[in-house]
């Protein structure tokens, strides 16, 4: 019996879906997610919904857990910054102000109704990325 592991064809990660808690009530977590931040319901099940913008998905699941909520924290890259603040401002929850932070991101924050925290950054094109780190070098 050999104790060397067969080798397999190397698999490639393609996509992550986070698990979102929804708070108590599915379908009103599906009205806020499709009606104020422009998501699309992909697929849905008792309990659990599919949800998807622009690439980006997430995975819905009713849940009153507050604490899961509350220290639920997801960063999405995006490119034009300024629309989705404007897009978004005014929806309820909390939104916080555009600002560069310490570390030289330029992003904003919404807390949704059930407490899940989103943190949207101006997503650099790789060029401008690889100019910056140079330069301080």
């Amino acid at each position: 019996m050999s104790s060397t592991p067969t080798r397999h064809a190397k698999s490639t990660f393609v996509s992550v879906t986070p698990l979102l808690p929804a708070g108590p009530k599915l379908d009103e977590a599906l009205r806020y997610y499709v009606g104020h931040l422009g998501f699309r319901v992909r697929w849905q099940g008792p309990g659990i919904a599919g949800i998807e913008r622009d690439g980006v998905s997430f995975n819905l699941l009713q849940s009153d857990d507050r604490h899961w909520a509350e220290n639920s924290s997801h960063n999405i890259g995006v490119h034009d910054l300024g629309a989705l603040y404007e897009e978004l401002r005014n929806v309820p929850g909390r939104v916080g102000k555009i600002e560069e932070k310490p570390w030289g991101r330029v992003e904003f924050h919404l807390v949704e109704p059930n407490g899940v925290c989103f943190q949207f950054y101006e997503l650099e094109e790789p060029l401008a990325s690889a100019q910056r780190a140079h330069s301080t070098e």
